[in-house]
């Protein structure tokens, strides 16, 4: 079985999308026996060792643990401004448009999210090769869109519904990451119900495990002796994470709680100026984890958040629930009550709620952890008991069954019986 994937983020990237087709890709291969190759764009890790020999002077390629990596080329335009990404994506879009029609013929093909148009690549590239296209839904636009502060175009949105109304119609399967997730693509965007499953996003539970607060990262960075609320993973427009700085401010009477940004993304900057505002001791940043310290700097926690702006429940899923979940580590969402977050929350008592964009609210409840460190223990040994319905090697399972119900290898000619010796 040959498949072939569409996504801008792909292997060394950090982004969340770009680590779950890593491991997508890369356990199809080792665990399934399948051939799959990536068509990505270029890393933005600027370390990446491979960037040197790619090779190619529109497509580079490239192999990472037996997948075949096809980076389609693109700008690499400062993404902080609307047109910077726009550009990003554009060129890598009509890149991955003709790598797509020049790989070898697949047997699938998928296209992920990243940019929301690459569906269309991916549907070129299943009509060449009369193939079944999935399309594997991590957020949904054009309502996500109304997140840029620096950009807003009705145009540009009736586009994007358009695309993927048009993806929806032509895909032979959707996959969605919840079940509100599942309704949006239904009522919002035309799927039609009995093509529409839900696979959720997953955590790999044997990496990341419940370990000891007093570790080496923890003592690293200043943390053992802290009681540590983290926001883990991108700081993006998505997750109102202002509201945590603001919920930092109303705690500052505890002197041994540490409110910790670990990540990176384009509210970075405005989070340090506003934690620098405020004159907050209390707020630390940190780089992103390296994979091999991913467990410690989890375990550090004693509670993390995950929140979503109002409006966009549905719409994204956080991913980073599941990491949280597998280190059996307590979390506050501030998330609406359709999200699939909080229907999980109540679902497996594995953590708190608190009102989205309300700082008031948000701090009440780690006040509430701090106070009744029993209830925050208890809830850690639910949500590592929840993690593991969510395990890396169960959810790709799912995706390898859902692939290989829709088609078959093909029987090389020369093993194919003679006509009439059937």
């Amino acid at each position: 079985m040959h498949v072939v994937f569409f996504n801008r983020s792909f292997y060394p990237d950090g982004a969340a999308t770009g680590q779950l087709l890593t491991d997508l890709a890369g356990d199809l291969v080792q665990q399934h026996g399948w051939r799959v190759t990536v068509i990505s764009g270029v890393p933005l890790v600027p370390s990446h060792p491979a960037l040197p020999s790619l090779g190619g002077w529109l497509i580079g390629r490239e192999d990472y643990k037996g997948v075949a990596i096809r980076r389609a080329r693109g700008t690499h335009f400062d993404k902080r401004r609307f047109a910077g990404r726009a550009a990003n994506y554009l060129s890598y879009f009509l890149t991955a448009c003709w790598a797509g029609l020049r790989v070898d013929r697949p047997d699938i093909v998928v296209a992920m999210t990243d940019p929301p148009i690459i569906g269309l690549a991916a549907w070129l590239a299943s009509k060449r090769a009369g193939a079944p296209l999935v399309m594997a839904y991590q957020d949904l636009f054009p309502e996500v869109t109304a997140l840029l502060e620096d950009f807003h175009s009705d145009t540009v949105d009736r586009g994007l519904q358009w695309v993927n109304c048009f993806l929806c119609r032509r895909a032979t399967r959707i996959v969605a990451l919840g079940e509100t997730m599942k309704r949006r693509l239904i009522e919002n965007k035309g799927a039609a119900e009995e093509k529409t499953v839900v696979i959720s996003n997953w955590a790999d539970t044997t990496a990341i495990v419940p370990g000891a607060k007093t570790n080496a990262f923890a003592r690293e960075h200043g943390l053992a002796e802290a009681f540590v609320v983290m926001h883990s993973g991108n700081l993006g427009l998505s997750q109102n994470l202002e509201t945590m700085v603001e919920a930092a401010a109303l705690l500052r009477d505890l002197p041994d709680l540490r409110v910790v940004f670990q990540g990176e993304g384009v509210k970075k900057a405005d989070l340090e100026r506003q934690a620098a505002a405020l004159g907050l001791s209390n707020v630390v940043f940190l780089p992103y984890a390296p994979l091999d310290r991913l467990g410690d700097s989890f375990a550090a926690a004693d509670v993390f958040v995950v929140s979503l702006q109002r409006g966009l429940a549905g719409y994204i899923v956080p991913s980073k629930l599941y990491g949280i979940l597998a280190a059996g580590r307590p979390y506050i969402a501030a998330v609406e009550e359709s999200c699939e977050v909080a229907a999980l929350t109540r679902a497996r008592q594995c953590g708190l709620l608190a009102e989205p964009g309300d700082a008031a609210s948000l701090a009440r409840r780690i006040r509430e952890l701090y106070e009744d460190r029993s209830l925050a223990s208890r809830l850690g040994a639910n949500a590592r008991a929840a993690g593991l319905a969510f395990d890396r090697t169960a959810q790709v399972e799912r995706y390898a069954s859902l692939l290989a119900t829709l088609t078959r290898p093909t029987v090389p000619r020369a093993a194919q019986p003679a006509p009439g010796n059937a």
